[in-house]
């Protein structure tokens, strides 16, 4: 033991290390999407974490997508141009003023200081948005949100391309229509996509809670482990509320499109990506 006793001695270390081994094979070589938002966006000690597991995962052997949103920056560059803010339904009402902004700061901003982030950490990064390659081809939600786009297609070849070369791509979650017009799409749905466009293992959303608890006031009663049919029970029941219906749903329709391990994290826990799959203590809810 080093002079402080709570550090592991080299021994538990490597006994670490070894039990993380089975988790390893099951997921090196296969697709892993994080979608990254909410409090360990804002947060730095939480973000150069998250940045460490998503170099670690790369590096021994798993191919992580890290598809990112960015709420909180845009809202503050809005105020900063004093450009007024409006939501309906929980998503944000996007003017014509709004995307050129939403544009700017999640492909300009957010996407490079991720894509520097993780070569800090050590890993390799590459930054692409939904218009790059038509990755995400996209229409109009609907009139009353404005430029908000539901996605009509993904092409994953860009980031297959970039997988294949050893690099992380992270992708912000805007689109573009055939006549080149830009939307601001939905990080958590955009995720959904991606992952079962590129036939992913697991898909894992970040979140600002614990996962999806029976009594929100009540961190223990988090429900470790819920199937797909649960989702809509548990929203009708008002269990599942707010923003995250749609990372439930979304979780739900990925899961039934293939994707075998879907997890919703708790994002304010450092290193929790990793505690969830390379250790048998779960951290979050999993949906099956």
């Amino acid at each position: 033991m080093g002079p402080n006793s709570m550090e592991p001695s080299n021994a538990q270390r490597a006994e670490i290390l070894t039990s993380a081994l089975p988790y390893i094979k099951q997921y090196t070589g296969k697709i892993v999407v994080i979608k990254y938002g909410g409090n360990a966006m804002t947060n730095d000690a939480l973000k150069q974490a998250v940045m460490r597991d998503v170099s670690l995962l790369s590096l021994i052997g798993v191919k992580v997508v890290l598809v990112h949103g960015g709420g909180p920056e845009i809202t503050a560059m809005l105020e900063r141009l004093s450009i007024p803010s409006h939501f309906s339904n929980g998503m944000r009402v996007t003017d014509e003023e709004a995307v050129s902004v939403v544009q700017m700061v999640l492909c300009g901003k957010v996407n490079k200081d991720l894509v520097r982030l993780i070569h800090l950490a050590g890993g390799r990064a590459v930054g692409l948005s939904g218009v790059d390659g038509r990755l995400l081809d996209a229409e109009m939600l609907n009139a009353e949100l404005g430029y908000v786009g539901r996605i009509t297609s993904v092409n994953p070849a860009p980031v297959l391309a970039l997988l294949d070369q050893g690099y992380i791509p992270v992708i912000s979650t805007v689109g573009a229509d055939a006549a080149g017009q830009v939307y601001n799409i939905n990080a958590d749905a955009a995720a959904e996509s991606i992952a079962i466009a590129l036939k992913a293992e697991s898909l894992i959303a970040i979140t600002d809670t614990p996962g999806i608890l029976k009594d929100q006031s009540d961190e223990t009663t988090l429900l470790r482990e819920i199937s797909v049919s649960q989702v809509d029970e548990l929203i009708e029941q008002g269990v599942i509320s707010g923003g995250m219906i749609p990372k439930a749903k979304g979780c739900a329709a990925a899961v039934q499109a293939g994707v075998k391990r879907v997890f919703i994290l708790d994002g304010r826990i450092p290193h929790a990506i990793i505690m969830e799959m390379l250790t048998d203590e779960g951290v979050g809810t999993m949906i099956i």
